[in-house]
């Protein structure tokens, strides 16, 4: 890509983040690249059981690049559906998506904001994505991060409110203890493997 596309990119991107109402859309890999230093460890913010998390610097605004890895193959068809998902939510309680990337030589979904807590991929464990008649909804594939995961949802499929308040006080123990959970399993896409708490 040349000096002045990759600045019209720059600019584009720039423009999403002051207008809340610009949709978001398509973005090359030069400029995921570019913004979080080729993906460097210095940028990384974060890692799940199924993605990288990077700091991406945008002029003087900061995004989040989550760059999906390889530990299983991603349907192309599957990638765009949950692009296109993720363009329809909007939430005050939802990190605004600001565009993804579908080049042939990797996979990102880029968010602004610090840190993107939940994996996207096949589903979304969301309970503000539920119909206002919804309490629950249930899977067709359980996936997610290990220890992270609702046991309920991993024994019945159900995913609700419960499911996030879960993974939030996993979140808050491991604050509050100054320990991570076992990192070992959490690329594998079904496990019983919990967190045990002692209270």
């Amino acid at each position: 890509m040349d000096s002045e596309a990759c600045t019209s990119h720059v600019d584009l991107l720039e423009r999403l983040l002051l207008d809340e109402s610009a949709e978001p859309t398509n973005l090359p890999l030069s400029l995921l690249q570019g913004i979080t230093n080729c993906f460097s460890s210095d940028h990384e913010i974060g890692r799940g059981g199924f993605a990288v998390v990077y700091k991406g610097v945008v002029g003087k605004g900061i995004v989040a690049v989550k760059k999906l890895t390889n530990t299983f193959a991603v349907p192309e068809i599957k990638f765009h559906e949950e692009a296109r998902n993720l363009i329809k939510a909007k939430h005050k309680n939802i990190v605004r998506f600001l565009g993804y990337c579908a080049d042939t030589q990797g996979k990102m979904e880029e968010y602004e904001g610090n840190l993107v807590m939940a994996d996207q991929r096949n589903w979304l464990l969301c309970f503000e994505c539920l119909t206002q008649a919804q309490t629950y909804v249930i899977t067709k594939n359980i996936v997610g991060t290990m220890g992270y995961t609702d046991p309920e949802y991993i024994r019945s499929g159900l995913i609700g409110f419960s499911s996030d308040v879960y993974s939030l006080g996993v979140i808050i123990m491991e604050i509050l203890t100054g320990v991570r959970h076992n990192r070992k399993d959490e690329h594998v896409r079904t496990s019983r493997r919990f967190p045990q708490v002692e209270l």
